[in-house]
C-alpha cells in the first residue's frame, strides 16, 4: 500500500535531535514505489515525487553524517551539505539502471560533505587537488588507528593510496597543526595575547632610521623634480604645473585658449614634456 507523506511527517525546524528523529520516523519505499516516483520525476518532472524520493532517504544521510562527527563541524551543517549531495543524486537518478536509490545516492551524500569539511575544517585549504583530498580522507582515518606514523607506515600507506612518502608526511603535518588567530582575541589575557602571530612582527613605523631614510628619499626626490622642471621651456613647465601640479587641474581646452595653440597641440607638448621629466629624474 502507498506510504503517501502527511502534514504531520514534515520535518520540524526545531533541534537537530527532533530533525533526526523525525527523519527516522518517515515511511520507507519499496522497490516498486522508489521505481515508480523516480519516473514520474524523471518522464513529468513531478516535483511531488521528488520531495517522497529525498525524506524517504534522509535517514541515510543523517547516519553518513554521523560518520564525519570527528572532524569538528556541526553535525546539522555536515546533515544539510548530505541533504544537498542526497537532492542532486535524486535528480541525476534513472531508474532503468537496476540499482536502488540509496547506492547511487552514496557518492553524492559523501562528496558533498567532503567538499563542506576541506572548506571548513581550516582556514587554510588542506587539500586542493583530488589526489590530496583522498590522502586527506584517508590518512585521517588511518591516523585514529595508528596515531604518529613510522616510515615503514608511511611507506605503507603511501603504496595503497598511490602517492608519494613525501606527500603522506606533508599531509599529516598539516593534520597535526592548528588555526592560530593572527590577532589576540578580546578574551585573550596577556600571555596568549604574546603569543600571537601580529605581535612578532617589528612596527617599522616608529624606526628613526627608517623615518630618516623615508624624509630623505622625500627630500631628493623634490630635489630632482625641481631641476627636471626648471630645465624645461616656460610654455612646457607651465603646462605640468596646471596639468598636475595645481590644486586645480586645466584642462586642455583652457591651457590652447592661454598659449593660442589647439588642445590637441597642448596634449602633444605636455607628452614630451612628461618624459623629458622622467628622463632627467632617472638619470
Amino acid at each position: 500500500m502507498n506510504k503517501e507523506l502527511t502534514l504531520s511527517e514534515t520535518l520540524p525546524s526545531g533541534s537537530m535531535e527532533s530533525y533526526i528523529s523525525a527523519a527516522f520516523r518517515l515511511p520507507m519505499l519499496s522497490a516498486e514505489e522508489e521505481h515508480d516516483l523516480a519516473v514520474r520525476l524523471r518522464d513529468h518532472n513531478d516535483l511531488e515525487a521528488a520531495k517522497r524520493l529525498i525524506l524517504s532517504h534522509l535517514r541515510f544521510v543523517v547516519r553518513i553524517a554521523r560518520g564525519y562527527s570527528g572532524y569538528g563541524l556541526p553535525q546539522h551543517d555536515l546533515v544539510q551539505e548530505g541533504t544537498i549531495g542526497l537532492m542532486k543524486a535524486v535528480k541525476r537518478f534513472d531508474p532503468d539502471m537496476g540499482v536502488r536509490l540509496v547506492s547511487f545516492a552514496v557518492h553524492w551524500i559523501r562528496a558533498e560533505i567532503h567538499e563542506y569539511i576541506l572548506r571548513n575544517w581550516r582556514i587554510v585549504k588542506i587539500a586542493t587537488t583530488k589526489a590530496q583530498r583522498k590522502l586527506f580522507f584517508n590518512l585521517r582515518s588511518s591516523k585514529k588507528r595508528l596515531g604518529w606514523f613510522s616510515r615503514k607506515e608511511v611507506e605503507e600507506v603511501a603504496e595503497d593510496l598511490g602517492v608519494k612518502p613525501e606527500e603522506v608526511l606533508q599531509m599529516e603535518s598539516r593534520l597535526s597543526q592548528q588555526d592560530v588567530a593572527f590577532d589576540p582575541l578580546e578574551s585573550d589575557d596577556d600571555e596568549h595575547a604574546y603569543a600571537t602571530p601580529s605581535s612578532w612582527l617589528a612596527d617599522t613605523a616608529t624606526d628613526p632610521s627608517v623615518t630618516l631614510e623615508r624624509r630623505d628619499e622625500a627630500e631628493w626626490k623634490h630635489q630632482r623634480l625641481g631641476e627636471a622642471l626648471a630645465a624645461l621651456d616656460d610654455r612646457s613647465r607651465d603646462i605640468l604645473q596646471a596639468r598636475w601640479l595645481g590644486e586645480h587641474k586645466a584642462t586642455l581646452h583652457e591651457l590652447a585658449d592661454r598659449h593660442g595653440v589647439s588642445a590637441e597641440r597642448i596634449r602633444q607638448i605636455e607628452k614630451a614634456a612628461m618624459k623629458k621629466l622622467q628622463q632627467r629624474i632617472a638619470a
